[in-house]
């Protein structure tokens, strides 16, 4: 097999962002290009790596004019980690640039008119904004290119923090991360330290060995943090040894637990995580709605920018107190809660049984008696059966996951034929598919693109839909 053939592509203006926190533009044939490192407004020659039908992808060969939305990026691992992309373009920029890839799909892929398109809502707090962030132990740890051309000596082993970007394996250590408040570093660095000092073993993925593999932290906005750590086997000294330290360390953690995974994924949803002290739950509230919120819950992770986007679902679904209401994908029920003393009843459906156990018992903790949930795959579960039950909806509320709804499911809408469509999205390529085959029988009447990840390619859109009257 030969080699990958590279072109120098000169001249490309980048004009916006693309999937995966890659920038875009075209060169001077017209060519798209997608391009690392590269931020929207800068014009450069591009290395061309590898080409597909139709575009290149590339990393910067030289620059030749600056974009003037760049900016100088917080953090000192930017550009490592996999984490913020776009911390090198201003806010202001980014929120344009998030705006124009919704309006993009609604034109381009969903090919249907917008009656309103309302202003992007920026985040408040652009910084420290997560409440969950996962932490992972390597004895595999990445440096950079720079550290390895400068000649001292490098250590490979032992790190702490995220994986590096388009890696399974490679984990760059992180000593300080802006993503969440600062005790997150302050505890993060705290166990790497104890693990070094006590010589404890970090995870290989490769050998598939090492006893520490993930750290997750989680905190409310009263200033608790729920710690919980995953190892590879259970060894109740060195686990109750760690904790206990943990718990003396930190005031602030009020809830400590552990996970055995010997698992080859580092996915713990199908596992038991185990209480070892503390308080079982965080408190959190979205609006006037509290939540106790597990070691495995499905809950929001930008807390401020998650109340901000259900008020403009709220905002959209123009509640007279009467509308039967479905809340497909509900999660934990966050929304179908926020929006239920607003309504006559809601019926959410959620795929993970985890997440509508956690979705009833805060129905419980709120006091709330009209509203019902259903664990299963949507498709499945909304039928002409659950319908005839639970009646029809005068408004039906979707926010699938990235992959959008499934056909199936599409069709089933149209059948119902809700007065009101509320589809929230976090992919709105996705939400534009979906639109376009509900154009049969709805309009869209208005859009508000939400930022809820500042710093990243992602976006969320809240779009309403109403059902076309006969024309």
């Amino acid at each position: 097999m030969g080699r990958r053939r590279k072109k120098s592509i000169p001249n490309v203006v980048i004009t916006g962002m693309a999937d995966k926190g890659k920038a875009v533009g075209r060169d001077d044939e017209g060519m798209v290009v997608f391009v690392e490192g590269a931020v929207p407004g800068d014009r450069l020659d591009v290395l061309g790596l590898r080409k597909k039908k139709g575009f290149w992808n590339g990393v910067p060969e030289k620059f030749i004019e600056y974009s003037p939305d760049r900016t100088d990026p917080r953090c000192k691992h930017f550009g490592n980690c996999g984490g913020c992309k776009w911390q090198n373009l201003t806010y202001e920029a980014q929120l344009r640039h998030k705006h124009k890839i919704v309006t993009d799909a609604f034109q381009r892929l969903a090919k249907v008119e917008v009656g309103e398109t309302h202003d992007i809502l920026g985040a408040e707090k652009v910084f420290n904004y997560r409440n969950k962030l996962t932490y992972s132990f390597t004895n595999l740890r990445w440096v950079p290119q720079e550290v390895l051309d400068s000649g001292v000596e490098v250590d490979f082993s032992n790190g702490l923090g995220f994986f590096r970007a388009g890696s399974f394996s490679k984990v760059v250590n992180i000593e300080q991360c802006h993503l969440q408040e600062d005790e997150t570093n302050r505890i993060r660095n705290y166990v790497k330290e104890y693990a070094l000092k006590n010589e404890l073993t970090f995870h290989n993925p490769f050998k598939h060995e090492g006893f520490l593999r993930n750290i997750i932290l989680r905190s409310n906005r009263k200033g608790e943090w729920m710690f919980i750590i995953v190892i590879y086997e259970e060894n109740m000294e060195v686990i109750s040894d760690l904790l206990e330290s943990i718990d003396n360390e930190f005031q602030e953690i009020n809830s400590c637990w552990y996970c055995v995974n010997p698992k080859m994924n580092d996915s713990i949803h199908d596992l038991e995580v185990k209480h070892f002290s503390g308080e079982r739950y965080l408190s959190e509230s979205l609006g006037d709605v509290q939540f106790n919120v597990g070691p495995k819950s499905f809950f929001q992770t930008n807390t401020f920018q998650a109340e901000r986007l259900y008020e403009s679902i709220r905002e959209f679904a123009d509640f007279d107190g009467h509308e039967n209401v479905y809340d497909l994908y509900t999660g934990l029920g966050s929304i179908a809660l926020f929006v239920a003393k607003h309504c006559k009843q809601v019926v959410g459906i959620e795929e993970i049984e985890a997440a509508i156990e956690d979705a009833k018992m805060n129905t419980q903790l709120n006091g709330i008696d009209n509203a019902v949930f259903y664990a299963g795959d949507v498709k499945n579960i909304l039928t002409d059966e659950f319908a005839n039950k639970h009646g029809k909806p005068d408004l039906l509320i979707t926010d699938p996951p990235r992959a959008g709804m499934h056909e199936d499911v599409v069709k089933m809408l149209l059948k119902l034929e809700a007065p009101k469509i509320v589809y929230v999205s976090c992919n709105p390529a996705t939400q534009a598919r979906d639109i376009k085959l509900l154009d049969e029988k709805y309009r869209v009447k208005k859009i508000r693109p939400v930022d809820m990840f500042p710093h990243t390619n992602h976006v969320e859109n809240v779009a309403l839909l109403e059902l076309k009257l006969d024309e």
